[in-house]
């Protein structure tokens, strides 16, 4: 998945040391080619290919958090005596 965004940074860097080398070019103009030519089009890039991961990465701890809820509310149900299965109540000793 990432060797065409780190194909297209060595791409990058090289018209980068192109234009710092060049007799008429210079360090400034190097970095600027670098940065506008590389590392923003491949952080937007890898940054829009990583959202249907990021989707279904809150999708499962969504669907987590529901099915803990569901256990909990399920737990806290009676039973076939009419009993809570938990003690919602927590006992408090007192102090001699």
């Amino acid at each position: 998945m990432y060797i065409v965004p780190i194909a297209w940074l060595y791409v990058a860097l090289m018209m980068a040391l192109a234009e710092a080398t060049n007799t008429t070019g210079t360090i400034l103009g190097g970095i600027l080619t670098f940065v506008l030519y590389g590392l923003l089009p491949v952080t937007l890039v890898v940054y829009i290919m990583g959202t249907p991961a990021r989707r279904r990465a809150i999708k499962a701890r969504e669907q987590a958090e529901l099915a803990a809820a569901q256990t909990t509310i399920s737990s806290l149900q009676p039973d076939a005596d009419g009993q809570t299965t938990t003690d919602t109540v927590t006992p408090v000793r007192k102090e001699p």
